[in-house]
């Protein structure tokens, strides 16, 4: 079995591209869908995000607005929340890979990839990129995000340029739809050759 690691920046185009390889077969770990089950009605993390963050859940889950008012631009607070929420992340992506162990190829789609050193425990990284105007573009759209908001977020990430430089694989989103599934499927291909499957 082959671990690739996909990863980008906000805004670069990682989902989409995660959504392509789930949709080529090959089994997809999404460590965000999992953060937001985790934090979702119900999750098992919301007791202790509430004794930690007073205030920033409900019976709808999280607040992720009174949470990132919590933590951003503090970087002791975003640790204690990492230390609840890594190890229950890890917990499910063991699982992923029990229930995948057949696969020739699985991606784990890991944001903060590098940032987390995620990377050590991946065979190969494929970092998601896009020009930095259409990367702003994209993500100013997002309901409810400001320059402010983006920046700060920015400021979280490993830049793009150094990430790529980091990378074994870059899959380019700045162009049409249609080029960047090619690039999946060809490194899908490429891929499940040197795993053998």
């Amino acid at each position: 079995m082959i671990v690739l690691g996909l990863t980008g920046s906000i805004g670069m185009g990682k989902s989409t591209v995660a959504a392509m390889f789930a949709d080529a077969g090959v089994p997809v770990f999404d460590a965000d869908a999992v953060v937001r089950e985790l934090q979702g009605p119900g999750g098992r993390l919301l007791p202790a995000i509430e004794a930690m963050f007073p205030g920033t859940t409900g019976e709808s889950g999280l607040d992720r607005e009174k949470l990132g008012k919590a933590v951003f631009g503090d970087r002791q607070a975003l640790q204690r929340l990492e230390g609840l929420v890594h190890p229950a992340v890890g917990e499910a992506r063991e699982a992923f890979f029990a229930a995948n162990r057949d696969a020739p190829l699985v991606v784990l789609d890991i944001p903060l990839l590098f940032e987390t050193g995620g990377d050590s425990r991946v065979d190969k990284v494929a970092v998601v990129s896009a020009p930095a105007d259409q990367q702003r573009e994209r993500v100013l759209r997002r309901p409810g995000m400001t320059e402010e908001r983006f920046e700060s977020i920015l400021a979280l990430q490993m830049p793009d340029a150094e990430k790529r430089v980091w990378a074994d694989f870059v899959i380019d989103t700045g162009g049409p739809l249609s080029e960047t599934r090619d690039r999946v499927n060809a490194l899908i291909a490429c891929l499940r050759r040197e795993a053998g499957g």
